[in-house]
């Protein structure tokens, strides 16, 4: 049997007391399987604990308690090995302003010791349509730009798995359209995907299954056709407001 891409078994995330309030409960007994080559979307509302999760993949997040392993390795004991494997396109910029597009992928490239691979980097930057701008400082950068910087950072070490936390977040139709089209591409390719999003558009038109998450908990995962026949409903967003607390969408 295959090993499975990402396997998350009874993970727990709280985070201390505040002044103001008792623990907070981001991830709750969360059990959670991601198979090799495919597409496999976190759909939910802010605050429903999608990257919370995604940061206890990477080890940006340390869990309260739980088991993580990616590709039979664990996270936790196998870190080096488990965070080679895996590219993180996150929600927030990290760029330094002063540095260029083509020196921040180099840099990126160094940070997990793969050797200088100029081919690839300019590959990476015509594929995202960098290339044009691969000189210019990073403040530089629209915000579609800045995205495709983000995408291109996770890819410089050619992951086996890619994790897009919010990868549309505040762009245009146009550039949501064709990062998706990139997407699909780089699966196609052989690269897992897991992506976290509110869209509920991006979540139907990307994956092989969903997994609907809301105030840190599992409410149910499956293809979307057989979330339908399960829920009896005609689309994602009838199942959506049926589970997710008020059906927010945000």
């Amino acid at each position: 049997m295959q090993e499975a891409a990402i396997k998350i078994t009874g993970l727990n995330k709280v985070y201390p007391a505040a002044k103001s309030r008792g623990p907070v409960h981001a991830v709750t007994n969360l059990d959670l399987e991601v198979n090799q080559g495919e597409i496999f979307a976190m759909l939910g509302p802010n605050g429903a604990g999608k990257t919370t999760t995604i940061g206890c993949i990477v080890g940006s997040t340390r869990k309260t308690s739980g088991e993580i392993t990616v590709l039979g390795k664990d996270v936790i004991k196998d870190y080096k090995e488990t965070r080679e494997m895996i590219g993180v396109v996150p929600q927030e910029t990290n760029f330094d302003p002063f540095m260029t597009v083509q020196k921040a992928l180099e840099y990126q490239s160094g940070y997990f010791g793969v050797a200088k691979k100029d081919w690839w980097i300019d590959e990476i930057m015509d594929i995202l349509e960098l290339t044009p701008h691969a000189k210019k400082n990073t403040r530089a950068l629209s915000g579609g730009m800045k995205r495709r910087l983000l995408i291109a950072k996770a890819l410089v070490h050619k992951p086996k798995i890619l994790i897009l936390d919010e990868p549309t977040a505040g762009v245009d139709v146009e550039l949501r359209h064709r990062l998706w089209k990139f997407v699909r591409k780089l699966n196609e390719e052989g690269t897992t995907i897991i992506l976290t999003t509110h869209y509920l558009e991006e979540a139907e038109e990307l994956a092989d299954r969903i997994a609907i998450v809301d105030h840190g908990k599992l409410q149910a995962v499956d293809t979307l056709d057989k979330l339908k026949t399960k829920y009896d409903k005609k689309n994602l967003h009838e199942i959506y407001m049926q589970l997710v607390h008020n059906g927010n969408i945000e």
